[in-house]
């Protein structure tokens, strides 16, 4: 398994499906190679300090490393975002939530576009509205 760092390599996979479970939000594009599936893992600063954050990221990638060899897909990429619930969850059912997510988050329909991305965005800066021109 390789490991996603660059900034724009999770932003690509943001745009792919996701899933939430309860410990976890599993998010996967398809890259269009046949390399092996790479990770990323992700905790937001919501979720604590820096014990906090580094505690849960710990716990995903373990849980990942044990239940999930074998079962990610070769030319994917996968993002691990650490849930309130992932600090105290039992190891047991934390793992659980990762192999239903990856299952089903591979099975969800790919989102196309997104939701009000700049790149949707008309002239004047909102998704649908268009800039008038006035007479001269």
């Amino acid at each position: 398994m390789q490991r996603l760092k660059q900034r724009r390599e999770f932003l690509a996979a943001a745009r792919g499906a996701s899933i939430a479970a309860p410990g976890v939000v599993v998010q996967m594009r398809k890259r269009g190679d046949d390399g092996p599936p790479r990770v990323g893992f992700t905790v937001t600063r919501k979720l604590g300090g820096a014990v906090a954050r580094n505690r849960i990221r710990r716990r995903l990638k373990e849980a990942v490393r044990l239940a999930l060899p074998g079962r990610m897909r070769p030319g994917r990429d996968y993002v691990f975002i650490g849930r309130p619930e992932a600090k105290l969850r039992p190891f047991g059912l934390l793992q659980q939530d990762l192999l239903d997510a990856v299952e089903r988050v591979e099975t969800s329909p790919m989102r196309s576009g997104g939701r009000g991305r700049r790149s949707d965005r008309g002239p004047s800066g909102h998704p649908g509205r268009t800039v008038q021109k006035t007479g001269s």
